[in-house]
């Protein structure tokens, strides 16, 4: 293990063990902490990938029910982490977990379609999953996923504010550490949500060039229509990524 995935690896660690105790109040019934349950996987995606600084780091909101959920990677659609990164071990259960949605990690059936665009695109302009990582890497912002008790799924901007103080407090930390190591030169929110973050994020390291792309999920109406190009466009438009015309 290198420094640098060594400290990654840590602040993840810390983060799996600060958002533990939090509590969450109705209609959230279920929490699922991947951190925890998918940690040996999380585990493989750092050491695997974060061995050295980088350039970009995007940064995702928090785990989808067929992706991180899943595979304790972040938007980890299970074909694109287990044939593409190579990721592939043995994945726990959550404890109070809700019927219809349950971990059974790289035997899930379902495709996540967010992880799915994401990684198909970083596959499809960088080929293997080393030269991405060699510049790249992914990292979300919070670990968490909220459930109702119907399973619907509960963004973390829709908690509770004296929740969101609390939760948001450790996962800045935690973002913050995670750019420490890493030292990249651009941080690329996916999605509203998670630039939001990177913004407050450049109150306290001012130098980082920051970025917005549109995120893949298929709730999107902009999305479902050549989200690659688009975003390919984005990166390309704002400078953090070279134009391959």
């Amino acid at each position: 293990m290198s420094d640098t995935s060594e400290k990654v690896l840590s602040a993840a660690a810390e983060l799996r063990d600060a958002v533990a105790p939090l509590k969450f109040s109705e209609p959230v019934t279920h929490v699922y902490n991947p951190l925890a349950y998918a940690w040996a996987a999380h585990e493989q995606y750092v050491n695997k990938f974060a061995g050295k600084p980088k350039q970009i780091v995007f940064l995702g909101m928090n785990p989808g029910p067929f992706g991180m959920t899943q595979t304790g990677v972040p938007f980890g659609e299970i074909a694109a982490v287990r044939d593409w990164m190579g990721v592939n071990t043995k994945v726990e259960r959550p404890p109070n977990e809700h019927p219809k949605r349950p971990v059974v990690g790289f035997d899930c059936p379902r495709s996540e379609i967010s992880g799915k665009r994401l990684w198909g695109l970083f596959a499809q302009r960088f080929g293997t999953a080393s030269k991405f990582f060699g510049d790249h890497y992914v990292v979300n912002y919070c670990p968490l996923v909220f459930m109702e008790a119907s399973a619907r799924n509960v963004t973390p901007d829709k908690l509770p504010r004296h929740e969101v103080e609390r939760l948001f407090a450790v996962c800045d930390e935690h973002l913050k550490r995670v750019v420490e190591a890493l030292q990249p030169k651009w941080v690329v929110g996916v999605g509203g949500f998670a630039f939001a973050r990177v913004a407050a994020l450049t109150e306290r390291m001012p130098q980082l060039k920051t970025a917005q792309i549109l995120h893949p999920s298929p709730a999107s109406p902009a999305a479902n229509r050549n989200w690659s190009g688009l975003v390919t466009a984005q990166m390309e438009l704002c400078g953090a990524w070279p134009s391959l015309k």
